[in-house]
């Protein structure tokens, strides 16, 4: 009896503790769908761990990504950015797990592919910096951002993975 009280309240203590898993947004830019590169790059996330809770296939325009990159507006390379990212389709997409803001623009490389190292995703797959086939929340508070202008409420679906406990402590 007094065993079970102790690795119930150690179950408790130890999900309190827990570090809580967070939200990122990544998005795969128009290169990796013509290069048919998706299916890669969720495979990636997938294996890690991650849990993919939205996607949508979409051909973004101009004003939904001037406003996504306002960031970048004051930069010389700001209207080429524009026009190559409405050039075609995109997926975004919105994925959860433990420290996935930070751990997902690891996986990613460097903004630069010449500077990401191997087995990273634009280490791997991307030769220049202006078609690096991906982008990648920054920081948790730019992945609410971006979440939030890319899906509503509704499209993100919360749910549990079976394999969790297997992938969590």
């Amino acid at each position: 009896m007094i065993c079970t009280v102790l690795h119930l309240l150690y179950i408790v203590i130890h999900k309190i503790m827990a570090e809580p898993k967070e939200r990122t947004f990544l998005m795969i830019k128009p290169d990796g769908v013509q290069r048919g590169l998706v299916g890669n790059i969720i495979k990636r996330f997938e294996d890690k761990g991650f849990k993919l809770v939205a996607m949508k296939f979409v051909w973004p325009s101009e004003e939904l990504l001037k406003q996504h990159y306002s960031d970048l507006a004051t930069k010389p390379f700001f209207p080429g950015l524009v026009k190559y990212m409405s050039s075609g389709p995109v997926v975004p997409m919105v994925w959860e797990g433990l420290n996935i803001v930070k751990t997902g623009r690891v996986m990613l490389g460097a903004t630069n592919p010449a500077d990401s190292a191997p087995g990273t995703v634009r280490g791997d797959l991307c030769i220049q910096v202006g078609r690096n086939i991906m982008h990648g929340s920054d920081s948790v508070e730019s992945a609410k951002k971006e979440i939030a202008l890319w899906f509503t409420e509704k499209e993100v679906i919360g749910w549990t993975n079976a394999s969790e406990s297997w992938i969590y402590e």
